[in-house]
């Protein structure tokens, strides 16, 4: 559905940065706070099955969701029961950090009932579901998947054309589940443009999924995927004659759940503070950039000084087809090489992952991005980080490609973030030290993820030739539009006419980025993009006060390991854990 915050939803929605997990004896408080995160994913293999199968829940590889009329019903009663079981052990619980965890378990619950009761009060119920089918099936249909594991592809294929007994074709379902609440008072249909762009996205995700068939050569996949076909037709004729005139041209969250939304990606900021420091920064970021853009043209024989002109300049040097791939593999050893001479944090041994998107995985996530393993049961699967050259432009019109990524002065900082030291490295670091369930995967949130991801480009900034620099500050510029230009526009304050203007004029995007990003702000994930800023500002206000708290004693490698190994707990909790178990037994007496 458009934003209904099921469990699966919360977790599917990890689609970040994550590593091996290293087979390392936990302590005994994980293994018990382990056994309290079963509780939800019982549930979410009950009612999300292909999802607890991409985290790695075991025996869910054939099994997949299903969508009865009282589902809402169904979830919302298991959720309940599992709130009270887990506020039943916390009453009990002496161990702080178990304690801590049933409180982070807690919250994730409250959070997805919350999250389902605004979806019932607002929306009409729409299902995306070539995107779901495709989901389910590059879950299994993986490199990093098994061999053994691939054949259970087919048999939810199968299911999802309900030609396995005792299963209705999936979109049967959605259609039936739709049709029981066109009446609902107050539910507003799907924005209009998500629509649209869903519809023409359906063919992108059939022809990825029949591309993965092939690929793994699964014997018998043709009957069964020709029939989905057919039915996955009948389903977008049911949404152009059903739904899209019940479709809204306002793609404004209704306030409440807007700020929901915003709380769930774990925005701490009051709205009116986060726009008013935002747009501070963004005024300070291009200063900064403006006073580096004359040595950059001067340092690379450019005729311009302003940076908008400069960076433009600087985009004309695109890497092209074959030489994109090893250009950033070698970028990565440039960056690990530094993270080592300046001792910046603590790398892992292994080697990472980098390769470039297929249609449908950029129909489904049109940015660059990492592409987790399973998280539980994990043997050694890689995180991969994608780059989307082409994506899906506006309905009706040609693919418009990204150039703001494939030159040279960009791969510094965009290998930063994804890579390392950012999203790998937070996530290797994190598995690596035997962190709780409940920090790696019920704690996670945008602010969490994307503040250290930001952070990190920061912290590699210094040691990047003039033109990398501009190029960090150009996508730390980015940071700070989004956090004043999604509230703007979900609050009525702005127009995507001018969205377009600040990102394409002031911040030098190109159009598919541009384009990406105000559907990020409008449909694709309203609420999420601020976080990026406020993660970042939460752990630079962190470490300019342990720095100002331990003087010449602060040891830059030993903090970023710390503050890796402590899990995706939110701003406070960091802080409050560095204060207690990192700068207090520094300090000097």
């Amino acid at each position: 559905m458009n934003t209904r915050r099921t469990l699966a939803t919360l977790l599917f929605s990890l689609a970040v940065a994550t590593a091996a997990l290293a087979q390392t004896a936990q302590p005994e408080w994980v293994k018990r706070s382990d056994a309290n995160a079963q509780i939800l994913f019982d549930i979410l293999a009950r009612y999300s099955p292909e999802d607890a199968s991409a985290l790695g829940v075991e025996g869910h590889d054939t099994d997949i969701r299903q969508l009865p009329l009282d589902l809402n019903a169904k979830s919302n009663a298991a959720q309940q029961q599992a709130l009270q079981q887990l506020q039943a052990k916390l009453a009990t619980e002496k161990d702080p950090s178990v304690a801590q965890d049933l409180k982070i378990l807690i919250n994730a619950t409250n959070e997805n009932i919350e999250g389902d009761r605004l979806s019932e009060k607002y929306e009409l119920p729409y299902f995306n579901i070539t995107q779901t089918f495709f989901n389910g099936t590059r879950a299994l249909l993986d490199d990093r998947v098994a061999p053994e594991r691939r054949a259970g592809a087919l048999v939810r294929l199968r299911r999802y054309a309900g030609l396995e007994k005792g299963f209705t074709p999936l979109t049967q379902q959605a259609m039936a589940y739709t049709r029981a609440h066109l009446n609902d008072a107050g539910v507003k249909g799907p924005f209009k443009d998500n629509l649209e762009k869903d519809l023409a996205n359906s063919d992108r995700y059939m022809a990825g999924i029949e591309q993965l068939f092939q690929k793994y050569k699964i014997a018998g996949y043709q009957a069964p995927f020709a029939e989905l076909k057919k039915q996955v037709a009948a389903y977008n004729d049911f949404v152009r004659a059903e739904i899209l005139p019940r479709a809204t041209t306002d793609f404004r969250q209704p306030e409440e759940m807007y700020r929901y939304l915003l709380r769930t990606r774990g925005n701490d900021m009051p709205v009116e503070e986060l726009i008013s420091r935002a747009k501070t920064s963004f005024r300070e970021i291009q200063n900064e950039m403006q006073a580096l853009a004359p040595l950059v043209a001067k340092e690379k024989g450019i005729n311009a000084t302003d940076y908008r002109d400069v960076i433009r300049e600087l985009k004309k040097q695109q890497f092209v087809g074959d030489e994109i791939l090893p250009r950033y593999q070698a970028r990565l050893k440039d960056i690990e090489n530094i993270v080592r001479t300046q001792k910046l944090v603590t790398l892992p041994q292994r080697e990472m992952v980098i390769r470039l998107a297929t249609a449908a995985e950029t129909a489904a996530t049109p940015a660059p991005h990492v592409d987790p393993p399973r998280l539980l049961g994990n043997t050694g699967e890689k995180a991969a980080f994608v780059l989307p050259l082409r994506i899906p432009a506006e309905n009706g019109k040609e693919e418009v490609g990204f150039d703001d990524f494939t030159f040279d002065a960009a791969s510094w900082t965009l290998t930063a973030h994804e890579g390392r030291p950012g999203h790998e490295l937070q996530f290797a670091s994190i598995l690596e030290h035997g962190v709780s369930q409940a920090r790696v995967l019920f704690a996670f949130n945008s602010v969490n993820v994307e503040g250290w991801a930001l952070y990190a480009e920061a912290e590699m900034k210094p040691y990047e030739p003039l033109d990398g620099q501009l190029i960090a500050l150009q996508h730390r510029l980015l940071r700070a539009a989004r956090a004043y230009l999604d509230p703007s526009l979900q609050l009525g304050r702005m127009t995507r006419d001018e969205a377009f203007r600040v990102l394409e004029d002031q911040v030098a995007l190109s159009h598919a980025m541009a384009l990406q990003e105000v559907e990020r702000y409008t449909f694709w994930a309203p609420g999420q993009a601020p976080s990026y800023f406020v993660g970042y500002s939460r752990l630079i206000e962190l470490r300019t006060d342990v720095e100002r708290m331990l003087g010449k004693d602060f040891d830059r490698q030993s903090y970023h390991d710390f503050v890796l190994a402590q899990g995706l707990v939110p701003p406070a909790l960091l802080r409050e854990a560095v204060m207690t178990q990192y700068v207090k037994p520094r300090l000097k007496s």
